[in-house]
């Protein structure tokens, strides 16, 4: 045995499995060629944010689209950022926006044959292959404390030399087996670092680069790393660069998405695939997401800054996930939009997903630009659907909204107003701002936003609204109906059509518009509404006329 082989013994006691049992234990999957293996592997930190959605959605139409599979993976080996219950957020989250997995972590246990599907339960499987790195020659304890490190930063900084433990400054790389042993007796703690053949000395003209192939960027060509970073901690939980290269490798994955924030590490990555004598899968490094700012300078999207960027917000607002997921799809791939022109009535999973279509240079988020999506989006939902969704978002969010639930025929009706014209109305975007549109149908929710006209005396309100209840027959069709509007404006001073009263604005005190201005602020309480014969036929009659008889008594 030699010292290395001793030292990995040492250090690993514990450890009985070999490399190849696990290789055994995890075999390649059979699958269907080109399908491919994609995860998602959030940290379970409590916040779940768009940029996990929009990665999720490339791995899921990656996987599905080519006939593979997409898992979840909870990477928890931070333990100082977990939050108790994040897991259930982020299972909850995704399932809310339709992100389906067929295997992985679950809040009733793992499911596939890959698991364990939380790293915080599969230590002895990295500290196995941390041993055989070890006992190669490729890995090594470092003893080094805090302060130590905090003195080697400060010489670096002094001398301008890259920060971090490499050559002289890896001052445990080649401690003997005695050592070694000395210091673990004594109760030494250490991590494992990574023991890099990468050349420190980056001005070096023979300095190797290596070339990536990024499904989105191309050819990425960059330096190699020289670093020996630490791949487990004191603790012995690994760092997510070893984490990340031991688990795709066993769980078969083939494409790995994630932010274009892991570009300076790729690296790293790839010299440990190398040391572990494995293939790297596919990387697909996304692009950042951006907003415009008051400037109109492109900025990331903050935590703390843009409450868009929560996941949570989407869910509170409302949006129904069929528009996320299709305003998300505008962003992912330039060509989605040309797409949806030529199949308006598709459902999303028959477009054609591919990296090649997706940005490199930041993808800039544009909350406008999803909510006149959402318009289109539920355009194409029934009232039915619609009406579902709703009364859900009620019942986790707005529980005080549920009496409005009460006759599902009437509210199906409000909710397809207009939407069957020959240039259908897109007045909803979310349940938040649904409710608020649709508030005049409900009594408890009516409230008047909008001022009568001022072309319209105050004298004249109640005579408007008087003759409108003498002469109201429900039964009218919508011709006589707004005749009878006509004939009370005719009587009362104003232009029967707005086009008289704009060529001749001295004969009259305004137009008949104002008129029915008059009366739909007494119906909506507010000035702008889908049409007003359509609108009372939903309310029904007695609705109507006290909703004009409280406004007169309001006057």
């Amino acid at each position: 045995m030699t010292d290395r082989e001793r030292v990995a013994a040492l250090l690993f006691p514990h450890i009985d499995k070999t490399p190849e049992d696990y290789e055994a234990l995890y075999p390649p999957r059979r699958l269907p060629e080109g399908a491919k293996v994609t995860r998602l592997g959030p940290s379970p930190t409590g916040f779940i944010h768009l940029g996990n959605l929009y990665g999720a959605f490339v791995d899921e139409r990656l996987a599905h689209q080519s006939g593979g599979v997409f898992f979840l993976r909870i990477e928890d080996t931070d333990d100082k950022r977990y939050v108790e219950g994040a897991v259930k957020i982020i299972i909850d989250s995704l399932r809310f926006f339709d992100i389906r997995f067929d295997e992985g972590a679950g809040l009733d246990g793992d499911t596939g044959a890959y698991g364990n599907y939380t790293q915080s339960q599969r230590g002895e499987i990295y500290q196995c292959f941390a041993k055989k790195l070890v006992a190669e020659g490729k890995a090594y304890p470092c003893f080094l404390t805090e302060e130590e490190i905090a003195e080697i930063r400060a010489s670096q900084e002094a001398a301008k030399e890259n920060p971090g433990i490499y050559g002289a400054y890896a001052k445990c790389r080649d401690l003997s087996y005695d050592e070694v042993a000395a210091r673990v007796a004594a109760g030494q703690p250490y991590v494992i670092r990574l023991k890099s053949d990468g050349n420190p000395d980056q001005s070096d003209p023979k300095l190797r680069r290596i070339h990536v192939e990024d499904a989105i960027r191309g050819t990425l060509e960059m330096p190699e790393n020289f670093q020996d970073v630490v791949i487990l901690k004191t603790t012995g939980i690994p760092t997510y660069h070893f984490a990340h290269v031991v688990d795709d490798h066993l769980m078969r994955t083939t494409h790995v998405v994630r932010g274009a924030e892991w570009l300076p590490s790729l690296p790293i990555h790839i010299e440990l695939f190398e040391k572990l004598g494995w293939e790297p899968m596919v990387y697909c490094h996304t692009a950042q997401l951006m907003k415009l700012d008051e400037e109109g300078n492109k900025r990331k999207l903050s935590k703390r800054k843009d409450p868009e960027l929560s996941l949570d917000y989407y869910r509170n607002e409302g949006y129904h996930p069929a528009a996320v997921r299709e305003y998300l799809l505008t962003i992912l791939n330039s060509n989605f939009e040309e797409w949806r022109a030529e199949h308006p009535d598709a459902p999303i999973d028959d477009f054609p997903f591919t990296t090649e279509k997706m940005s490199n240079s930041g993808a800039l988020f544009d909350l406008n630009k999803l909510n006149d999506i959402s318009k289109d989006v539920l355009l194409r939902i029934p009232a039915a659907e619609l009406y579902d969704f709703l009364k859900g978002w009620a019942e986790e969010f707005r529980p005080e909204l549920l009496p409005i639930f009460a006759d599902r025929a009437y509210l199906e009706q409000i909710l397809d107003l207009g939407r069957a014209d020959a240039k259908p109305r897109k007045d909803l975007i979310y349940a938040k701002q649904i409710v608020d549109f649709i508030s005049y149908f409900f009594d408890d929710l009516y409230k008047r936003e909008d001022d009568f006209p001022a072309e319209v005396p105050a004298e004249d309100l109640p005579l408007i609204l008087e003759k409108y209840l003498a002469g109201y027959d429900h039964a009218d069709d919508q011709t006589e109906w707004f005749g009878k509007i006509r004939e009370i404006a005719v009587e009362l001073g104003y232009a029967a059509k707005p086009k008289d009263f704009k060529k001749h604005p001295e004969e009259y005190k305004g137009h008949v518009g104002h008129v029915s201005t008059v009366i739909r602020i007494a119906l909506m309480g507010r000035a702008q509404s889908p049409d007003v014969w359509t609108i009372q036929h939903i309310m029904g009659e007695e609705m109507t006329r006290r909703r004009i008889g409280e406004a007169l008594k309001g006057l």
